[in-house]
C-alpha cells in the first residue's frame, strides 16, 4: 500500500494504473496471475483494487469531477508518505488511521445497521485486563464481526461473552460455529478476513504482535473445496504503541458517535470531508512532527480541522466561540499572498475585512455559526456592512443551510461557501506546498456566481488541482 501510495503521488495528474503496474512490478512488489502476459494485455483489477484498498484505509477518497474519476489523499494519508522512511512513525500514523475507521465506511460495502469505529473497539478490548490484553481468532470471529452499535452495556457484553468462551474446549467451540448454517458464510469471511488483517497488515506494520495458536476446526466456504481455518491465533498490543492507545482512546472513544452517511441536513461531500480530514493533534504531538521548512504540520492540522472547530463553535457552548471562528476565517484568507483580512466584528459590522490586493478588490466576509442550519440571510443588512467599508461583495462561510437561504442571496452581490470546502483548498495548498496561493480563482468564480453557493465549483477545482485522475 504504500508502495502504491508513493507512486501514484509521482504520476499525479496522468492516467496512472497502467504505469503503476509496470513499475510495481519491477519493485516486485506486484505479481499478478498474469505473469507472463504483456503488460498492456494484464487486467487492470488489481489496480482498481489498490486504490480501493487506499480509500479504506483512509489515505483518501474519490469523486467524479466533470465525468473524471479522481482521489485526492487526505492529511494522515500525506503525512506517512512524508515519513515513509520512519517506521516507528508510520506504525503510529497508521494507527490513527485505523482509528478513524468506522463503519458504514463512505467508501461502501458496509450495511448501513452498522454504527461502530471497528478498530477502536478492537484497541480498546486489548488494553482490557481483564481479558488479559489479548484476543484469539475466534473470540473475534464469533463475537465482534456481529457488533453492530458500542455502548457501555454492550462493551461489558462483549467481555462477558469473551470471557465465557474462554472457558470451553475445543469441541464445545466447534459445536457453537457449526451449529447455525445461516451464519456459516459469514464465519467463514470473519475467519479469512481477521487472520489476513492481523497477521499480514497490522502485525507487519509494527502495531500489534502477532502469535499462532492451535487449529480449533475448518469451516467450509459455500459449496467450494475451500476450508477456512477457526484459531487460537493470538494478538496483543505491541508495547511501542500502547501509550498511543491509551491517549486516543482517552480522546477518541468507541463510544463516540459516528459521522452518519446519511444526515439529512448535510451533502455528502461534506460527510466525506468530515470523515477523511480526521487529524488529531495528538498524533502531531506524538511523533514530534516538525517541518524544517516553512510550512508547519501545526498550520496543516489547523486547517484540516477547520471544519470540525467550526460545528464545534457553531454549538456556542463557550463565551467567545463565534470569536474564535472569526478568527480562524480570518487566518484562513490571510494564507493567500494577494489577502489582506483583518477581523473587524461588533454590531453593524461585517466580520471580515478584506482587500484582494491585485485588482484591488474590496470584499467581506461574514462567519455565520448556527446550532443546526442557517435559516435566513439579511440581504438588506449585508449590504449595509460592504457599503460601511466599500466593498464590492460578502463572502458567507458557514457549515450548513437550508435551502431557502440560497433565494435569500439571489440576484445579489453575496455568495456561499462551506467551512469545510474552504478549508480543504487551504489544505491541500499547504501540504503540496503551494506557497503563491492566490485569490484570483476564488474571486472569478465568485464574480461568475454571484448569488450562489460556490462551494461545488470550488471543491472541483481543489479536485482538479491536486487529485490523481482514475482512468485505464
Amino acid at each position: 500500500m504504500t508502495l502504491y501510495r508513493h507512486y501514484i503521488r509521482q504520476f499525479s495528474g496522468l492516467t496512472i494504473k497502467r504505469e503503476l503496474l509496470v513499475k510495481l512490478r519491477q519493485l516486485g512488489s506486484y505479481r499478478g496471475r498474469n505473469t507472463n502476459s504483456q503488460i498492456n494485455e494484464i487486467p487492470l483489477d488489481a489496480m482498481n483494487h489498490r486504490i480501493n484498498t487506499l480509500e479504506y484505509y483512509m489515505f483518501g477518497y474519490k469523486e467524479k469531477v466533470d465525468g473524471v474519476n479522481r482521489f485526492l489523499f487526505s492529511p494522515l494519508g500525506n503525512l506517512l508518505l512524508k515519513h515513509l522512511d520512519d517506521p516507528k512513525k508510520v506504525k503510529k500514523i497508521f494507527l490513527t488511521m485505523l482509528w478513524a475507521i468506522q463503519f458504514p465506511h463512505p467508501y461502501g460495502g458496509t450495511d448501513r445497521s452498522f454504527e461502530v469505529y471497528p478498530y477502536r473497539l478492537i484497541f480498546k478490548l486489548l488494553r482490557d485486563n481483564r481479558l488479559e490484553n489479548y484476543l484469539q481468532a475466534f473470540e473475534v470471529e464469533y463475537v465482534l464481526f456481529f457488533i453492530k452499535k458500542v455502548d457501555k452495556l454492550v462493551y461489558e457484553d462483549i467481555i462477558n461473552s469473551i470471557l465465557k468462551l474462554r472457558k470451553l474446549n475445543n469441541e464445545e467451540i466447534t459445536k457453537l460455529f457449526k451449529r447455525n448454517n445461516e451464519l456459516q458464510h459469514a464465519y467463514v469471511n470473519a475467519a479469512h478476513e481477521w487472520d489476513y488483517y492481523a497477521s499480514q497488515l497490522i502485525s507487519d506494520i509494527g502495531i500489534l504482535n502477532f502469535t499462532n495458536g492451535e487449529v480449533i476446526t475448518k469451516l467450509q466456504h459455500g459449496k467450494s473445496t475451500t476450508f477456512r481455518k477457526i484459531t487460537k491465533n493470538n494478538v496483543s498490543i505491541n508495547s511501542d504503541v500502547i501509550k498511543f492507545v491509551d491517549i486516543l482512546e482517552t480522546n477518541y472513544s468507541v463510544f463516540d458517535d459516528i459521522v452518519y452517511l446519511n444526515d439529512s441536513n448535510r451533502m455528502i461531500k461534506d460527510i466525506k470531508k468530515e470523515i477523511f480530514n480526521f487529524f488529531p493533534k495528538e498524533l502531531l504531538d506524538e511523533i514530534n512532527d516538525k517541518d524544517t521548512d516553512s510550512i508547519s504540520s501545526q498550520a496543516i492540522l489547523s486547517l484540516a480541522s477547520l471544519p470540525k472547530k467550526i460545528d464545534y463553535y457553531s454549538q456556542n457552548s463557550n463565551k467567545g466561540d463565534a470569536y474564535l471562528f472569526e478568527k480562524a476565517l480570518t487566518e484562513g484568507f490571510n494564507m493567500f499572498y494577494d489577502v489582506d483580512a483583518e477581523l473587524i466584528g461588533g454590531a453593524g459590522n461585517t466580520d471580515i475585512e478584506c482587500m484582494y490586493i491585485t485588482k484591488n478588490i474590496k470584499f467581506a466576509v461574514d462567519a455565520k455559526s448556527t446550532k443546526n442550519k442557517l435559516t435566513n440571510l439579511n440581504a438588506g443588512r449585508l449590504r449595509s456592512h460592504r457599503m460601511k467599508i466599500g466593498a464590492q461583495y460578502t463572502v458567507i462561510v458557514t457549515s450548513r443551510y437550508v435551502p431557502a437561504v440560497l433565494e435569500d442571496i439571489r440576484d445579489s452581490e453575496i455568495v456561499i461557501i462551506k467551512a469545510n470546502t474552504f478549508a480543504e483548498l487551504l489544505y491541500n495548498c499547504i501540504n503540496y506546498n503551494v506557497r503563491d496561493l492566490s485569490y484570483e480563482m476564488i474571486n472569478e468564480l465568485i464574480e461568475k456566481h454571484l448569488g450562489e453557493d460556490i462551494s461545488e465549483v470550488i471543491s472541483d477545482s481543489t479536485f482538479k488541482m491536486f487529485s490523481i485522475k482514475r482512468g485505464g
